[in-house]
Protein backbone atom coordinates (compact mmCIF):
# COMPACT_ATOMS: atom_id res chain seq x y z
CA UNK A 1 0.00 0.00 0.00
CA UNK A 2 1.39 3.37 -1.05
CA UNK A 3 2.05 5.80 1.77
CA UNK A 4 -0.47 8.64 1.73
CA UNK A 5 0.70 11.74 3.69
CA UNK A 6 -2.91 12.82 4.22
CA UNK A 7 -3.75 9.55 5.98
CA UNK A 8 -0.41 9.44 7.80
CA UNK A 9 -0.70 12.87 9.40
CA UNK A 10 -4.37 12.40 10.24
CA UNK A 11 -3.48 9.15 12.01
CA UNK A 12 -0.59 10.87 13.78
CA UNK A 13 -2.95 13.55 15.05
CA UNK A 14 -5.13 10.90 16.68
CA UNK A 15 -2.01 9.39 18.26
CA UNK A 16 -0.95 12.79 19.61
CA UNK A 17 -4.33 13.31 21.23
CA UNK A 18 -4.41 9.79 22.66
CA UNK A 19 -0.87 10.11 24.01
CA UNK A 20 -1.60 13.49 25.58
CA UNK A 21 -4.72 12.11 27.26
CA UNK A 22 -2.71 9.30 28.83
CA UNK A 23 0.08 11.65 29.94
CA UNK A 24 -2.38 14.09 31.50
CA UNK A 25 -4.25 11.26 33.22
CA UNK A 26 -1.00 9.98 34.72
CA UNK A 27 0.07 13.46 35.84
CA UNK A 28 -3.33 14.15 37.42
CA UNK A 29 -3.77 10.80 39.16
CA UNK A 30 -0.20 9.59 39.74
CA UNK A 31 1.95 12.70 40.17
CA UNK A 32 4.97 10.54 41.02
CA UNK A 33 4.94 9.12 37.47
CA UNK A 34 7.20 10.54 34.78
CA UNK A 35 5.96 10.09 31.23
CA UNK A 36 8.00 9.96 28.03
CA UNK A 37 7.78 9.43 24.30
CA UNK A 38 9.64 7.30 21.74
CA UNK A 39 11.14 8.65 18.52
CA UNK A 40 12.90 6.74 15.73
CA UNK A 41 15.65 9.31 15.12
CA UNK A 42 17.43 9.55 11.76
CA UNK A 43 20.07 12.25 12.06
CA UNK A 44 20.37 13.97 8.69
CA UNK A 45 23.43 15.85 7.47
CA UNK A 46 23.61 17.94 4.29
CA UNK A 47 25.66 16.02 1.71
CA UNK A 48 27.58 19.22 0.91
CA UNK A 49 27.74 22.77 2.17
CA UNK A 50 25.61 23.96 -0.77
CA UNK A 51 22.78 26.09 0.60
CA UNK A 52 20.24 23.90 -1.24
CA UNK A 53 21.59 20.80 0.53
CA UNK A 54 21.56 22.63 3.85
CA UNK A 55 17.90 23.57 3.39
CA UNK A 56 16.96 20.05 2.30
CA UNK A 57 18.66 18.54 5.36
CA UNK A 58 16.91 21.07 7.60
CA UNK A 59 13.54 20.25 6.05
CA UNK A 60 14.06 16.51 6.44
CA UNK A 61 15.18 16.89 10.04
CA UNK A 62 12.03 18.86 10.79
CA UNK A 63 9.46 16.52 9.27
CA UNK A 64 11.24 13.20 9.94
CA UNK A 65 12.70 13.85 13.37
CA UNK A 66 11.39 16.98 15.06
CA UNK A 67 7.73 17.03 14.05
CA UNK A 68 6.38 14.37 16.43
CA UNK A 69 8.50 15.34 19.41
CA UNK A 70 7.87 19.08 18.95
CA UNK A 71 4.19 18.32 19.48
CA UNK A 72 4.66 15.84 22.32
CA UNK A 73 7.26 17.90 24.19
CA UNK A 74 6.17 21.47 23.41
CA UNK A 75 2.45 20.78 23.26
CA UNK A 76 1.64 22.43 19.94
CA UNK A 77 1.97 21.97 16.21
CA UNK A 78 5.18 23.61 14.91
CA UNK A 79 4.93 26.54 12.54
CA UNK A 80 7.15 24.89 9.91
CA UNK A 81 4.49 22.20 9.41
CA UNK A 82 2.04 24.77 8.02
CA UNK A 83 3.90 25.13 4.74
CA UNK A 84 4.39 21.37 4.39
CA UNK A 85 0.69 20.76 4.95
CA UNK A 86 -0.29 23.48 2.49
CA UNK A 87 2.06 22.27 -0.25
CA UNK A 88 0.89 18.66 0.17
CA UNK A 89 -2.81 19.51 0.47
CA UNK A 90 -3.01 18.08 3.98
CA UNK A 91 -5.94 19.25 6.11
CA UNK A 92 -6.07 17.59 9.49
CA UNK A 93 -9.54 17.08 10.90
CA UNK A 94 -9.55 18.06 14.56
CA UNK A 95 -12.25 17.81 17.19
CA UNK A 96 -13.01 20.67 19.55
CA UNK A 97 -10.52 20.63 22.39
CA UNK A 98 -7.88 18.52 20.63
CA UNK A 99 -5.26 21.27 20.72
CA UNK A 100 -5.98 21.96 24.40
CA UNK A 101 -5.49 18.27 25.19
CA UNK A 102 -2.17 18.23 23.33
CA UNK A 103 -1.05 21.35 25.20
CA UNK A 104 -1.94 19.85 28.59
CA UNK A 105 -0.35 16.42 27.98
CA UNK A 106 3.33 17.10 27.35
CA UNK A 107 5.94 14.49 28.26
CA UNK A 108 8.57 14.74 31.01
CA UNK A 109 11.46 13.02 29.25
CA UNK A 110 12.54 12.10 25.73
CA UNK A 111 13.54 8.64 24.52
CA UNK A 112 14.71 7.63 21.07
CA UNK A 113 16.35 4.97 18.93
CA UNK A 114 19.60 5.61 17.11
CA UNK A 115 21.26 3.28 14.62
CA UNK A 116 22.66 5.47 11.84
CA UNK A 117 22.83 8.88 10.22
CA UNK A 118 21.84 9.78 6.66
CA UNK A 119 22.73 12.52 4.18
CA UNK A 120 20.41 14.74 2.15
CA UNK A 121 21.30 16.00 -1.31
CA UNK A 122 19.55 17.91 -4.08
CA UNK A 123 21.84 16.26 -6.63
CA UNK A 124 19.91 13.44 -8.32
CA UNK A 125 23.19 11.87 -9.48
CA UNK A 126 24.45 11.27 -5.94
CA UNK A 127 24.84 7.59 -5.01
CA UNK A 128 22.18 6.36 -2.62
CA UNK A 129 23.06 4.19 0.36
CA UNK A 130 22.27 0.51 0.18
CA UNK A 131 20.11 0.12 3.25
CA UNK A 132 19.50 3.17 5.44
CA UNK A 133 15.93 3.10 6.72
CA UNK A 134 15.03 6.45 5.20
CA UNK A 135 17.32 6.43 2.18
CA UNK A 136 19.71 9.33 1.70
CA UNK A 137 22.99 9.56 -0.14
CA UNK A 138 26.16 7.78 0.88
CA UNK A 139 28.38 9.47 3.45
CA UNK A 140 31.97 8.86 2.27
CA UNK A 141 33.35 9.32 5.78
CA UNK A 142 31.43 6.42 7.33
CA UNK A 143 31.56 2.63 7.23
CA UNK A 144 28.38 0.58 6.85
CA UNK A 145 26.88 -2.57 8.34
CA UNK A 146 26.23 -5.79 6.41
CA UNK A 147 22.85 -4.29 5.49
CA UNK A 148 24.17 -0.91 4.38
CA UNK A 149 23.25 1.09 7.50
CA UNK A 150 25.97 3.68 7.94
CA UNK A 151 27.74 3.48 11.28
CA UNK A 152 28.13 6.88 12.95
CA UNK A 153 29.00 6.85 16.68
CA UNK A 154 29.91 10.55 16.71
CA UNK A 155 26.50 11.20 15.20
CA UNK A 156 24.96 9.93 18.45
CA UNK A 157 26.81 12.60 20.41
CA UNK A 158 25.71 15.20 17.85
CA UNK A 159 22.11 13.96 18.12
CA UNK A 160 22.04 13.94 21.90
CA UNK A 161 23.27 17.52 21.96
CA UNK A 162 20.80 18.63 19.28
CA UNK A 163 17.82 17.11 21.11
CA UNK A 164 18.85 18.44 24.50
CA UNK A 165 19.52 21.91 23.14
CA UNK A 166 16.00 21.90 21.70
CA UNK A 167 14.02 20.56 24.66
CA UNK A 168 16.10 20.68 27.86
CA UNK A 169 14.46 17.62 29.39
CA UNK A 170 16.04 14.32 30.51
CA UNK A 171 16.79 11.82 27.76
CA UNK A 172 17.35 8.11 27.24
CA UNK A 173 18.67 6.06 24.33
CA UNK A 174 16.34 3.06 24.22
CA UNK A 175 17.50 1.39 21.00
CA UNK A 176 20.99 1.15 19.54
CA UNK A 177 22.74 -1.83 18.03
CA UNK A 178 24.32 -3.58 15.07
CA UNK A 179 22.54 -6.01 12.80
CA UNK A 180 25.19 -8.41 11.50
CA UNK A 181 25.84 -11.89 10.15
CA UNK A 182 27.16 -13.97 13.07
CA UNK A 183 29.27 -17.07 12.47
CA UNK A 184 29.23 -20.01 14.87
CA UNK A 185 32.75 -21.42 15.11
CA UNK A 186 33.53 -25.14 15.24
CA UNK A 187 33.88 -24.95 19.03
CA UNK A 188 30.50 -23.20 19.35
CA UNK A 189 31.82 -19.70 20.06
CA UNK A 190 30.52 -16.57 18.32
CA UNK A 191 33.25 -13.96 18.19
CA UNK A 192 31.25 -10.81 17.45
CA UNK A 193 34.02 -8.29 18.06
CA UNK A 194 32.40 -6.03 15.44
CA UNK A 195 29.33 -5.70 17.68
CA UNK A 196 31.47 -4.93 20.71
CA UNK A 197 33.31 -2.29 18.70
CA UNK A 198 30.04 -0.72 17.54
CA UNK A 199 28.57 -0.53 21.03
CA UNK A 200 31.83 0.60 22.66
CA UNK A 201 32.15 3.52 20.28
CA UNK A 202 28.53 4.60 20.75
CA UNK A 203 28.71 4.39 24.54
CA UNK A 204 31.95 6.40 24.47
CA UNK A 205 30.19 9.14 22.51
CA UNK A 206 27.30 9.13 24.99
CA UNK A 207 29.79 9.78 27.76
CA UNK A 208 31.14 12.70 25.75
CA UNK A 209 27.60 14.06 25.38
CA UNK A 210 27.14 13.90 29.15
CA UNK A 211 30.32 15.96 29.49
CA UNK A 212 28.77 18.39 27.01
CA UNK A 213 25.93 18.89 29.50
CA UNK A 214 23.29 16.45 28.22
CA UNK A 215 20.99 15.02 30.92
CA UNK A 216 21.16 11.37 29.83
CA UNK A 217 19.24 9.01 32.12
CA UNK A 218 20.24 5.70 30.62
CA UNK A 219 20.84 3.41 27.67
CA UNK A 220 19.40 0.13 26.48
CA UNK A 221 20.72 -1.61 23.33
CA UNK A 222 18.75 -3.53 20.74
CA UNK A 223 18.66 -6.20 21.73
CA UNK A 224 19.64 -8.85 24.24
CA UNK A 225 18.63 -11.88 22.15
CA UNK A 226 18.44 -12.69 18.42
CA UNK A 227 14.98 -12.36 16.89
CA UNK A 228 13.40 -11.75 13.50
CA UNK A 229 14.54 -8.33 12.27
CA UNK A 230 11.61 -5.92 12.09
CA UNK A 231 13.13 -4.04 9.14
CA UNK A 232 13.87 -7.00 6.85
CA UNK A 233 12.01 -10.01 8.30
CA UNK A 234 15.23 -12.03 8.60
CA UNK A 235 16.81 -14.10 11.34
CA UNK A 236 20.15 -13.69 9.53
CA UNK A 237 20.24 -10.04 10.61
CA UNK A 238 21.22 -10.61 14.22
CA UNK A 239 21.45 -7.99 16.96
CA UNK A 240 21.60 -9.97 20.19
CA UNK A 241 24.20 -10.86 22.77
CA UNK A 242 22.56 -14.30 22.83
CA UNK A 243 22.59 -16.43 19.67
CA UNK A 244 19.39 -18.30 18.76
CA UNK A 245 19.76 -21.39 16.56
CA UNK A 246 17.09 -20.44 14.04
CA UNK A 247 17.51 -19.57 10.37
CA UNK A 248 15.65 -17.90 7.55
CA UNK A 249 14.61 -21.22 6.02
CA UNK A 250 12.91 -22.25 9.27
CA UNK A 251 15.56 -24.75 10.36
CA UNK A 252 17.19 -24.70 13.78
CA UNK A 253 16.65 -25.97 17.30
CA UNK A 254 16.03 -22.58 19.00
CA UNK A 255 18.92 -23.40 21.33
CA UNK A 256 20.52 -20.35 22.97
CA UNK A 257 24.22 -19.63 23.37
CA UNK A 258 26.21 -16.64 24.56
CA UNK A 259 28.17 -14.56 22.07
CA UNK A 260 31.45 -12.90 22.99
CA UNK A 261 29.54 -9.62 23.40
CA UNK A 262 27.45 -11.16 26.22
CA UNK A 263 30.22 -11.16 28.83
CA UNK A 264 31.54 -7.84 27.51
CA UNK A 265 28.20 -6.07 27.94
CA UNK A 266 27.70 -7.72 31.33
CA UNK A 267 30.90 -5.95 32.40
CA UNK A 268 29.63 -2.67 30.94
CA UNK A 269 26.46 -2.93 33.03
CA UNK A 270 28.29 -3.92 36.22
CA UNK A 271 30.67 -0.97 35.87
CA UNK A 272 27.94 1.51 34.84
CA UNK A 273 29.70 2.08 31.54
CA UNK A 274 33.20 2.58 32.96
CA UNK A 275 34.53 -0.79 31.75
CA UNK A 276 34.44 -0.66 27.95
Amino acid sequence: MKDDPKIRYQALHHQFVASARVVKYAHDNYPQFKMGNMICFMTTYPATCKPDDMLKAQSEMRMKNWFCSDIMVRGRYPEYADRYFEENDIRIKMEDGDLDIIKEGTVDFYTFSYYMSICASTDENEKLTGGNLMGGVKNPYLEASDWGWQIDPKGLRYTLNAIYDRYHIPMMVVENGLGAVDKVEADGTINDDYRIDYLRKHITEMKEAVKDGVDLMGYTPWGCIDLVSASTGEMAKRYGFIYVDKHDDGTGTLARSKKKSFEWFKGVIESNGEKL
